[in-house]
C-alpha cells in the first residue's frame, strides 16, 4: 500500500480499502480476524492477489474465520469449511470432503446435481 501513502481512504478503490481495513487489523497484531465476503467487488486479478494477501496472514499464525459466497476462494483458503444453508448448517469438514458432499451439492445446486 506504500503506493497509496497520502491517499484519502475515501479516494482508495474498493480493494485497497479492503486492504487497508485489514492493515488496520494487523496493526493490533491479533489472533484471530473475521473476514466478510473481503473479495466482494473485486475482479478476478484482485481477487487472486486477496486471496494471496489473505494466506500470508493465515500461514503467520493468525485463526481466519471467513464468510465467502465465492468457492474459489472458501477453497483455495480453507482448511475446514462450515457450510450454512437458511441458517442451518449442513456441512462442516475438510474443503475437498464438502465440495462433494451430496447435501451440499444439492442445496447449493439443486436435486438434479445433489444425487449421489
Amino acid at each position: 500500500m506504500t503506493e497509496r501513502l497520502g491517499t484519502e481512504a475515501h479516494n482508495l478503490t474498493v480493494v485497497d480499502r479492503k486492504r487497508l481495513e485489514l492493515a488496520r487489523c494487523l496493526a493490533t497484531d491479533p489472533e484471530m480476524l473475521l473476514l466478510d465476503e473481503v473479495v466482494a467487488g473485486a475482479t478476478p486479478a484482485e481477487a487472486v492477489a486477496m486471496m494471496e494477501i489473505i494466506r500470508r496472514i493465515r500461514d503467520m499464525g493468525v485463526t481466519i474465520i471467513m464468510v465467502e459466497h465465492v468457492m474459489r476462494v472458501v477453497m483455495g483458503l480453507s482448511h475446514r469449511v462450515l457450510v450454512l444453508h437458511h441458517g442451518e448448517t449442513i456441512a462442516i469438514g475438510e474443503p475437498q470432503t464438502v465440495s462433494r458432499d451430496p447435501v451440499v451439492l444439492k442445496a447449493y445446486l439443486g436435486d438434479r446435481y445433489g444425487r449421489a
